[in-house]
């Protein structure tokens, strides 16, 4: 009987998760629709009052995504006076939804990866997973590999979509 021989495994694909990239760090949100008077209208004065008394400890060391769920008008001010409570105790604030929050993140996340490290390798992105990656970080990814990887495909190294190949 012959050795089982994993052609995968000798043919020297790099595979590439993107899920991995994503922040292990807690997110959490800042709704600003909590403050809102009917519902509609932030009046400076309650909401300052309102920030005096909030539980600011519950976002220390988390990336906070600060938004709106309401279909209100939020003055930009709002927005800066939250950022100048969560800053000085938070790992981040950001003006989004908690899902804008996790792709920056990831955005971010793949800034680490430099394009030489794949000089005239084989890489495949992986394609399908647990979590959804969003179609911005495979932009991303083929941005940084274009310049220097041998090829670049997309799916499982058993089962590929080709897309760039090295001349």
């Amino acid at each position: 009987m012959e050795p089982i021989i994993n052609k995968v495994a000798e043919s020297g694909i790099i595979s590439l998760d993107l899920e991995t990239f994503f922040s292990k760090d807690k997110i959490m949100v800042f709704d600003l629709k909590d403050y809102l008077f009917m519902g509609l209208i932030l009046k400076e004065k309650d909401f300052r009052a309102a920030l005096l008394t909030t539980d600011w400890e519950k976002y220390r060391d988390c990336f906070v995504a600060v938004t709106c769920s309401a279909d209100a008008i939020i003055p930009m001010w709002a927005n800066m006076l939250v950022t100048v409570y969560l800053s000085p105790i938070t790992k981040g604030v950001f003006f989004g939804t908690e899902e804008t929050l996790k792709e920056k993140l990831l955005l971010d996340a793949l800034d680490s990866i430099k394009g030489i490290d794949y000089s005239d390798q084989r890489v495949v992105v992986k394609g399908c997973g647990e979590v959804p990656v969003p179609a911005s970080a495979y932009v991303k990814i083929t941005s940084i590999l274009r310049p220097y990887a041998k090829s670049i495909m997309y799916g499982e190294p058993c089962s590929t979509v080709p897309l760039y190949k090295k001349k």
